[in-house]
């Protein structure tokens, strides 16, 4: 999750457009995300992926990054969290629509690698509300947007955090990796 030093995942009306990437971080992104066989995203974020990542790789002016990114979305078991979409028959696509702590935790159950939250800030709303989130992986930008939509929102219990990993990017990007301390 990309996130502005004062805690918006995007601006009032769901900006991105202060989000840096470039090279160097979707290269390191890109190994990580390998390593996940299942991606989770709310309705709105599942539905902007489905209309770029399917065909990006195939473009003529494809970069090494539209590849590799829509070669793993292309296998990549989704998940995603919606009251709206119906259950209808897509590709390596489950829908959960209600149940979501019993739904999740089967998930967390069955044999596989990290399941992986892309943007989404009302589902991580929602999973954090419930406890279902075991960690954070967080893209700290160095920019401070004053307002927007927060990523933490309706917190009612102190979450204790244990800091894995680090890295700053020459853009100025700062990685922090944070796993639930459940001591």
């Amino acid at each position: 999750m990309h996130i502005s030093l004062d805690g918006f995942v995007a601006g009032p009306n769901g900006e991105m457009n202060w989000i840096k990437v470039d090279e160097e971080l979707f290269d390191f992104v890109g190994k990580r995300i390998s390593e996940g066989d299942t991606a989770l995203y709310g309705r709105v974020t599942y539905q902007m992926m489905e209309g770029y990542w399917p065909g990006a790789g195939d473009k003529p002016n494809a970069s090494k990054h539209d590849k590799d990114h829509s070669k793993w979305y292309g296998k990549v078991h989704k998940v995603v969290l919606s009251k709206t979409m119906k259950d209808t028959v897509l590709t390596n696509t489950t829908i959960i629509s209600d149940d979501l702590a019993a739904r999740i935790n089967e998930i967390k159950q069955q044999p596989g690698n990290d399941i992986l939250l892309f943007g989404s800030p009302s589902a991580t709303h929602s999973l954090l509300r419930l406890n279902l989130i075991d960690g954070f992986w967080l893209f700290v930008n160095p920019i401070i947007l004053g307002k927007g939509i927060p990523l933490f929102e309706g917190i009612q219990d102190t979450i204790k955090l244990k800091l894995v990993t680090t890295q700053q990017f020459t853009n100025g990007v700062t990685e922090l990796n944070y796993i639930v301390d459940s001591h």
